[in-house]
């Protein structure tokens, strides 16, 4: 047997037990917002420390936490050190947006199904604390002289930003990894992704009664304008294109709008919140002085409101890295070995928290358990659900993976 079917059969050997684990994890909810994570970190150290690995605990200050909206974080590194030479990092985040309705199953029950499990971030990103645990404990089966180690990061900020998760572990210096692997999907390696804006604009006028609605100034009127001016700019943006493989071009979402209050009076204030994804090629603070410019130029035309114009993030997009190659070539190699298939390497419109590692200097990749696309794991949705055979065979292509790079 070459070392390779030896963390195969390792793998097959032990997923009931792989299974048993991400049920655990599926079972304690992360529901963020509220973002009482705490709970979760400390019930996947129990976990692994019943494998051997002891998870150094880093919680992070209350006062910064609940700055965020956020309730409580402890994220988690697992050291394993097998010898001189480079270290690499699997993150997955824990964290995951609450379940809402239309759910056919428990969203905390991990039920299996037709050989699918489902339940909330069984597969955004449970499924890799899962995927990444028994790769590195295949690894270790072997006994083979390795050079370099191996960290487990799990974090529990990546659904508002991230800041909290792997930016504040790498702003505090508890970790420089060479290279890393973050949570993904299993038939394709990411290695770009795009940028996000979020900002929350207040639009203010004069409330009036609407008997006399020349005695106030609409804000909701003065809302509209600002808005049109938003859709048309979102209307150009579709004529831009950007280079990277699986990104298409940069768009504007307005996904929250409040104001009023009451149907008899000329409302006063609005506000409303819009999500500004950004290809690679762009400039984030040039992307939100624009924005900023046509909201204001709007606003110009509509006397007596004013406009406040608050950000609430700014995730910068992941860059394609020449120093990722080797990295992507191992996983391409095992990945087409393993599902019989090739897998491409690719951008993806998303935007996640590994950006904080690029931003650091340490290039990565996304790729973990999971389908080809989003919308078959219902992420986000109700019946979230990964199938199984994904999460085994995952496994296997990070073990083999590693394998490699360590060899």
């Amino acid at each position: 047997m070459t070392d390779y079917d030896k963390l195969d059969t390792w793998i097959d050997a032990h997923f009931d037990e792989e299974v048993r684990f991400l049920q655990e994890l599926v079972r304690v909810p992360t529901d963020t917002p509220p973002g009482n994570n705490m709970p979760h970190a400390k019930r996947t150290a129990e976990l692994l420390r019943a494998f051997g690995f002891e998870a150094e605990k880093f919680a992070v200050p209350a006062d910064e936490v609940h700055a965020s909206g956020l309730e409580s974080i402890t994220n988690l590194i697992v050291r394993r050190h097998y010898g001189k030479g480079k270290t690499i990092a699997l993150n997955a985040h824990g964290d995951a947006v609450a379940p809402g309705d239309g759910w056919t199953t428990d969203p905390y029950g991990g039920q299996i199904e037709n050989g699918k499990m489902y339940g909330r971030a069984v597969a955004v990103n449970k499924s890799d604390f899962a995927t990444f645990t028994f790769a590195v404990r295949a690894l270790e089966s072997l006994g083979a002289k390795l050079h370099g180690n191996v960290e487990l990061h799990f974090t529990y900020d990546e659904e508002f930003g991230g800041e909290l998760g792997p930016g504040w572990l790498l702003r505090k210096k508890l970790t420089k990894p060479d290279l890393m692997i973050a949570a993904g999907f299993s038939y394709q390696v990411v290695t770009a992704h795009n940028g996000c804006l979020q900002m929350e604009v207040l639009v203010h006028g004069c409330q009036a009664h609407a008997a006399i609605p020349e005695s106030g100034v609409d804000a909701l009127q003065g809302a509209v304008r600002i808005l049109n001016a938003l859709y048309a700019q979102n209307t150009l943006y579709s004529q831009v294109t950007s280079g990277v493989k699986g990104i298409g071009h940069p768009y504007l979402n307005v996904g929250r709008i409040e104001g009023g209050t009451h149907t008899n009076v000329v409302p006063g204030k609005v506000s409303f919140k819009l999500d500004r994804r950004m290809i690679p090629e762009e400039d984030p603070l040039e992307v939100e002085a624009s924005l900023r410019q046509v909201i204001a130029d709007a606003a110009a035309v509509f006397p007596g409101i004013t406009v406040e114009i608050k950000r609430l993030l700014l995730a910068r997009a992941l860059q394609p890295s020449p120093n990722i190659e080797p990295l992507v070539k191992a996983i391409q190699k095992h990945g087409e070995q393993v599902f019989g298939e090739p897998i491409a390497a690719m951008g993806t419109p998303l935007y996640t928290d590994v950006r904080l590692y690029g931003e650091a200097g340490i290039p990565g990749v996304i790729y973990g358990a999971g389908p080809r696309t989003v919308l078959e794991s219902h992420a986000k949705r109700a019946d979230e659900r990964l199938d199984l055979q994904d999460l085994r065979r995952a496994t296997k292509v990070i073990a083999r993976t590693l394998k490699d790079l360590l060899a």
